[in-house]
């Protein structure tokens, strides 16, 4: 077996796993489910998924995940067996993204550079996050957000239901991976206070950016940097898109039965 050397720049892991919709989300419920991150997919939870992905990446120092009980994470053989060995912790989660963001910071004495992603986002290879990893040690932006070219995406996977960005000059998929480099970053997590879907749902990205950010991505006058810079300048921040070469697992487009 190769040896594996630690990274650089380590990070911390923060897996956002509290429900929205609880048993009521419609993924949930095809197999009787508290949470849509604990569905069973192609074998595997998807939670469980997710964390094995950022563990076998070696890219990280921490994983924290974010969940509304404690004993959540004890509810598979799998999740008890990663908490009993410390390869993750539990961060209470709050009412809002934003404050579980913050909350996940003050928890630790050097939370950052931190990786965000999302309970239920089993797409994720471990080569991808290594890749994104070293975007993010090569970038000097202070916050970095992981999208993958339309293009790319479908010239694998033509059928892939997923929704697109569009900007002046392509439209991306947005990878839900995102970095905070420092404290100063986490003033974005502000923008995800009311929730996130902003191309779904314009009011949000309204109150979230402004009505002139709207205007840029709703017309399509910006490219996707320029946008990003755009949001950046009002956080006072800088804000860069990431490219994520490898999004997808192809095995994840089979759907989770329903339980009986």
């Amino acid at each position: 077996m190769p040896h594996k050397t630690a990274p650089a720049q380590p990070f911390t892991a923060l897996v956002l796993a509290a429900s929205r919709r609880g048993p009521d989300d419609p993924v949930a419920r095809l197999q009787q489910k508290s949470h849509k991150c604990f569905v069973d997919i192609a074998g595997q939870v998807m939670l469980e998924r997710v964390i094995d992905t950022l563990l076998e990446s070696q890219q990280f120092r921490t994983v924290l995940v974010s969940i509304e009980q404690e004993e959540l994470l004890h509810s598979t053989a799998r999740l008890k067996a990663w908490m009993d060995e410390g390869r993750i912790a539990f961060v209470q989660s709050e009412g809002t993204l934003a404050d579980s963001v913050m909350a996940a910071a003050k928890a630790m004495d050097a939370p950052f550079p931190m990786v965000i992603t999302t309970g239920d986002n089993s797409l994720h290879t471990p080569q991808l996050l290594r890749d994104f990893c070293e975007s993010c040690r090569n970038s000097t932006s202070s916050i970095g957000v992981g999208i993958t070219p339309e293009k790319m995406v479908k010239d694998d996977y033509p059928d892939a239901p997923l929704a697109y960005h569009r900007f002046s000059e392509g439209a991306y998929s947005n990878c839900n991976l995102y970095m905070l480099r420092d404290k100063q970053a986490l003033a974005s997590a502000e923008a995800f206070r009311g929730g996130g879907q902003f191309g779904k749902k314009h009011a949000r990205l309204i109150k979230a950016f402004g009505f002139a950010s709207f205007l840029y991505y709703k017309m399509r006058l910006k490219t996707a940097a320029d946008f990003l810079m755009h949001v950046g300048r009002r956080f006072g921040t800088t804000l860069s898109r990431l490219s994520c070469l490898m999004p997808l697992r192809p095995s994840m487009w089979i759907m989770p039965p329903a339980s009986n």
